[in-house]
């Protein structure tokens, strides 16, 4: 029997296949083993990649400076094009930027004509001291780097920075105000930290979590590289299994795995460097509890630096899916600089994906050489480059689509499931949101409600007291602003220490009344706190008051006064003590004049004496005398450290205020309000204070950005002199979350709310000896006094005649209550020492029982809200009836056209008229129907007899309206602009025949 050729060739082929079958796995087998064997041996598959060439252009402890292909490595002498500067991140290498060369972010910039430069801050755990560099040692390091690209290249710098580097960019172009920057590209770099945190993390939870991990966690510890790398990985777990699984299967083939190879590997391993643990802190404490990237107010070596002032043109690259720099939070970017023009790119990738790898290679880096390009006009804008839209306030989702990760990821059941549970977990969040802020707020607020409640008389307490608290609780801790620096708790405490001893070398003693006369600036914080910590009585002089008047209610010994006013202290008969003047050291007096220089004294040299206790003071201890111009006259107010206890700690309270805060002082620090709620508040709430030298509206908005301010105290009309500035724009997000003060205009009150909205307003009354404290703190009710202040005593509403103004009693002779919307007076039941000039009643509700009489009239709406309708004193009786006058004002108002409304007595014969006078907005007018229409909803008492408008109204040094010069020019004029209530109850045009008519009632 023949074979024939066909059947050989059949039977090879099934040996070979036989023979294949046996050798294939073997192998594969041999294969795996020699790969593994060398990943084990030297971390990675040897790819022979070369590195591109850099030259060090500069080497400092902090950083090398790196300039990839220099001139003399490029053929021909090619000109280099416009110079980019790369940041890495603190956790990775800074040879992210070249991990494979062909794909690479240095490679494919330099092929596109671009200049590539990368800092490289190193590995701290190398470098001595390097595990004590803190966030703004690479933002001034940074800096310094700018500055050296732009001297080598004559050229404006690109800055692009990835994760954590692009918020370095950001931070760097703040601090520089843009200065030599062409633009910033930044990377999935967050900006709003609490839109959208990495793992769809609760926002309460994370600020609560940055704070204690910053406090108590990382200002201990460190991070080495392969925690960092482990931390990374563990954000994205499931990314992370799979990579390796696709790793082990392929290991075998060495062609496949070789072009991912210097990718793996830098994850893997070689990216991964040390983390100082300062550097953490600061990035928790800054950037996630107090999101100062979107409110403003960080601090680099002490300047403070806001996002606002970037404007040179920022392009954000987004990642579409990536869970770590998620979109919602990179796009803060917008509201932060609202002068910069801003673009974004979107790609659908994840965090690491936006800058190595395929995708960056394909799409990221050559749109980055079109943006420098274009920004350099040399081509036009790259095509998938659009401006960024405008993202609300709050983000309206916690972060990346559940459909984009289904979409992305591999794994898809696992990733649904995983998912899933985190949606559900923030339904329940959401849900439950409210509840959360509750707890928060009530963790702060019940130790400082009870702390309040504890106090009596014989309590320690007082400012330079829970200063020290705060200094030894937090010494490192932001406490005062000013001039765009920032001052920790632990250095204006040692500072007040220094001028106690100043104080006790020049014989200054415990309860000794001693002056204070110097703008509002630290050294005038410094020199009232030094004096409560000696237990002396600062009595805080008004500059422009009769000093000579004021020295004498005071009955001060000595007066403390910075070198502005040593002109008018020396004409005072007493020592003159100067502190502070910081730049203004020039001191210029008569030589007979008694001076001391306190800035001379060194501290250090000063023995104390055995009767030196600090912060000696009891509640009912005389702590402060502030001063009031009553009637034209100077009038002392004694306020007790009770006094300033209440005040303080109501404030703190009253306004939830915590270490995230910044309190912006508008009022000056010898105003009560400056004192009282905005240093009082910011002491006992931990948060930072903010000192102006006076409102400034063209600087309003920049320093509520710079200093980051979340609070802003005020005092009746000063929000005016801002919202009615010609110049006054609010472009952009802003920090602020209230207004606190008190007698703030209903209208100007609404407008504060629309300007700045979703802030609020939360509105104090507070009677000058502190027993009646009532705050609106919903801020719901515009115009209202909200309630009492827990801990702030008790009050009540006594009954009262207004004809014959007389408190009403009941059957029984104690004092009756006022019904719900009946005129009362507000009495208080006191808590602590008892204003020797107070009207104290005895025997009101029961026997013996002792009361205050505040004369102030109130009426208590149906939900328990207190309405302030007028002072007792102030209390206008017309024919028609008694007119309210601060229930008339706030009602007059509310008309839209009203910018402020003052209500009046003249004399009219034996009888007297009401009189309004209304300010109006620039540009408005008001109809006779709108006033009829407003009138009509006034809630006590009678209508003013005559209303006009007036072209302008005297103001106090507290923006509070003066009465007097308008009651001096008498019954307003006949015009188009002034009205007269008639018979029928209706507002009518005011004539020169009615005023003759009015006028010979006044004459006679």
């Amino acid at each position: 029997m023949s074979w024939r050729s066909g059947d050989r060739v059949s039977v090879k082929e099934r040996a070979l296949a036989h023979f294949s079958f046996v050798t294939g796995p073997v192998s594969r087998l041999l294969a795996t083993a020699q790969n593994g064997l060398e990943v084990l041996r030297y971390g990675g598959l040897e790819t022979g990649a070369v590195p591109s060439p850099f030259q060090i252009v500069e080497s400092v402890p902090m950083y090398r400076l790196r300039r990839y292909f220099p001139p003399d490595s490029r053929p021909g002498g090619k000109p280099a094009g416009p110079p980019v500067l790369m940041v890495h991140p603190m956790m990775m290498s800074a040879d992210m930027w070249d991990v494979t060369r062909n794909e690479g972010a240095v490679g494919i910039l330099h092929a596109a004509g671009v200049d590539p430069w990368v800092i490289d801050f190193g590995s701290p755990d190398q470098v001595e001291g390097g595990m004590q560099r803190n966030l703004a040692d690479h933002v001034v390091a940074l800096s310094e780097a700018i500055d050296t690209v732009k001297k080598v290249t004559d050229r404006d710098v690109h800055l692009a920075g990835y994760s954590q580097g692009g918020m370095f960019a950001y931070q760097t172009a703040a601090y520089r105000r843009s200065k030599d920057l062409a633009s910033i590209v930044a990377f999935g770099s967050p900006v709003d930290t609490l839109a959208a945190l990495p793992m769809n993390l609760p926002a309460g939870l994370a600020v609560g979590a940055a704070d204690f991990m910053a406090d108590h966690v990382f200002s201990r510890l460190d991070v080495p590289g392969w925690l960092a790398r482990t931390g990374f990985q563990m954000l994205d777990p499931i990314k992370t299994a799979q990579s390796r699984l696709d790793f082990l299967r392929q290991l075998h083939d060495r062609e496949a795995l070789l072009p991912r190879e210097q990718q793996r590997r830098f994850l893997a391993s070689d990216g991964w460097i040390a983390w100082s643990g300062p550097a953490i802190a600061e990035l928790l404490k800054q950037f996630i509890a107090h999101n100062r990237m979107m409110s403003g107010g960080f601090s680099i070596r002490g300047d403070l630096v806001t996002l606002a002032d970037i404007d040179c043109p920022v392009l954000a690259v987004v990642g579409e899916v990536d869970d770590i720099g998620q979109p919602a939070s990179v796009r803060g970017i917008k509201r932060a600089s609202p002068q910069a023009e801003v673009f974004e790119y979107l790609i659908r990738t994840g965090h690491f994906g936006l800058v190595v790898g395929s995708k960056a290679a394909s799409q990221t880096w050559p749109t980055v050489a079109a943006w420098v390009r274009w920004i350099s006009g040399d081509g036009e804008m790259p095509q998938d480059v659009v401006p960024m839209a405008l993202q609300p306030d709050q983000a309206t989702d916690t972060g990346v689509p559940l459909a984009s990760r289904v979409a992305h990821g591999a794994g898809a059941a696992a990733e649904v499931t995983f998912s899933v549970a985190r949606s559900a977990a923030g339904a329940f969040v959401a849900a439950n949101k409210s509840a959360r802020a509750l707890v928060a707020e009530t963790a702060r607020t019940l130790p400082r409600l009870a702390r309040l409640g504890q106090i009596n008389d014989h309590t320690r307490i007082s400012l330079g007291r829970i200063m020290t608290e705060q200094a030894r609780s937090t010494p490192g801790g932001e406490f005062l602003l000013f001039d765009g620096r920032v001052h920790t708790y632990e250095a204006v405490d040692r500072r007040v220490d220094n001028v106690v001893r100043g104080l006790i070398q020049v014989g200054v003693r415990q309860g000794a009344h001693v002056g204070v006369l110097m703008e509002t600036r630290p050294s005038a914080l410094v020199a009232i706190a030094a004096l409560s910590r000696l237990g002396a009585v600062a009595v805080l002089m008004p500059p422009d008051a009769d000093l000579h008047e004021a020295a004498r209610l005071g009955a001060i010994s000595d007066v403390i006064a910075d070198p502005v006013h040593l002109e008018a202290a020396t004409a005072l008969p007493m020592r003159v003590l100067v502190l502070g003047g910081g730049e203004s050291r020039d001191l210029e007096f008569a030589d007979d004049a008694d001076v001391v220089d306190m800035e001379q004294i060194d501290p250090d040299v000063v023995s104390l004496p055995g009767w030196y206790r600090p912060d000696p003071g009891y509640a009912k201890d005389l702590a402060y005398i502030a001063f009031a111009t009553v009637g034209g006259e100077l009038v002392a107010r004694q306020i007790t450290n009770f006094r300033w206890a209440l005040s303080a700690i109501g404030t703190a309270s009253a306004a939830n205020l915590g270490n995230g805060d910044t309190v912006y002082c508008l009022t000056p620090l010898h105003h009560q309000s400056g004192l009282l709620v905005s240093l009082g508040g910011a002491v006992v709430g931990g948060t930072r204070i903010a000192l102006s030298r006076g409102l400034r509206p063209d600087r309003f908005v920049h320093e509520l950005r710079q200093y980051g301010v979340t609070v802003v105290s005020y005092t009746w009309a000063m929000l005016r002199d801002v919202i009615d500035d010609p110049a006054f724009v609010l472009n952009g997000t802003h920090p602020v979350r209230l207004f606190i003060g008190s007698g703030m205009p209903t209208g100007l009150w609404g407008r504060v709310e629309e300007e700045f909205a979703p802030a609020h307003v939360v509105e104090f009354f507070a009677t000058t000896d502190g027993q009646a404290v009532l705050a609106n703190v919903a801020g719901a009710k515009i115009g209202s006094e909200g309630r009492p202040l827990p801990g702030g005593g008790h009050i009540e509403l006594a009954a009262y005649d207004a004809e014959d103004d007389l408190i009403l009693e009941d059957d029984r002779g104690f004092v009756a209550l006022a019904a719900t919307n009946e005129v009362g007076v507000l009495l208080a039941h006191p808590r602590g020492p008892v204003d020797p000039t107070a009207s104290v009643k005895r025997g009101v509700f029961a026997p013996a029982d002792l009361w205050v009489s505040t004369e102030y009239l109130f009426r208590r709406d149906e939900d328990g809200d207190y309405w302030l309708v007028a002072n007792r004193g102030s209390l206008i009786r017309t024919p028609r009836g008694p007119v309210f006058g601060d229930a008339v004002n706030d009602t007059l108002g509310r008309i839209d056209a009203v910018d402020l409304a003052v209500t009046y007595r003249v004399p009219a014969g034996e009888r007297e008229l009401a009189v309004s006078a209304l300010l109006l907005r620039p540009g408005g007018s008001v109809p006779t129907a709108d006033l009829n229409a407003a009138i009509v909803n006034l809630p006590v008492g009678s209508a003013p007899d005559v209303v006009h408008v007036v072209t302008d109204m005297t103001l106090s040094a507290t923006y509070r309206p003066l009465l007097g010069p308008l009651r001096s020019a008498g019954i307003p004029k006949g015009s188009r602009h002034a009205w007269y209530l008639d018979e029928d109850g209706t507002y009518k045009r005011l004539t020169a025949a009615v005023r003759a008519e009015l006028t010979a009632s006044a004459d006679e």
